[in-house]
């Protein structure tokens, strides 16, 4: 991804790694993760970031529905900077390891999800696949109804923490990645 760079900065940057990206991702008939590896980079800026990985994220939830961007192979100085990004954002993002065959070793996520989508997410995480509807009967004492679990449900897809899919009128949502 970064052509062997260790050091990423600058808007600029970003915004050309964003287009090569943009150029290089096709569509999918199914979900996918488009892993974004940071393998060997020690230091990424926070308009890099935002410009690249936030950018990416931002239109592949737009315009490539089927895919689903993962940060990968992070090393400490760059989670911290963009955990703190994202966090300030009020938003997060999936991280993971990659094994030598880009299997997903330790998933998780990078910056914070307000309580009702953190809540929302928890729910999905442990439950697997489900709908809008079903959340709202498997969880009556929250008073939420189905609608405003679709819109939960909506947002995190739209960061991509979760896959949508349509069953026939309804939507089911499942997690992109298992927590590790």
């Amino acid at each position: 991804m970064t052509g062997g760079q260790t050091v990423l900065s600058g808007a600029n940057s970003g915004r050309k790694l964003l287009s090569d990206l943009i150029a290089a991702t096709r569509s999918s008939e199914t979900p996918i993760p488009a892993f974004l590896d940071f393998d060997r980079v020690e230091v990424a800026t926070a308009s890099f970031l935002r410009e690249a990985v936030i950018g990416f994220r931002d239109y592949a939830r737009q315009a490539l529905r089927n895919v689903y961007p993962v940060v990968a192979n992070l090393l400490p100085a760059v989670t911290e900077e963009l955990d703190f990004f994202v966090r300030a954002r009020g938003d997060a993002l999936w991280s993971c390891e990659l094994d030598g065959n880009d299997g997903v070793v330790s998933a998780r996520l990078i910056g914070e999800l307000d309580p009702a989508q953190r809540s929302t997410f928890e729910a999905v995480i442990e439950l697997g696949a489900i709908t809008a509807p079903e959340l709202a009967v498997r969880f009556p004492s929250q008073g939420i109804g189905a609608t405003a679990w679709n819109n939960r449900l909506s947002a995190l897809a739209t960061k991509g923490l979760l896959v949508e899919r349509k069953q026939g009128k309804s939507k089911s949502f499942s997690p992109l990645l298992e927590i590790a």
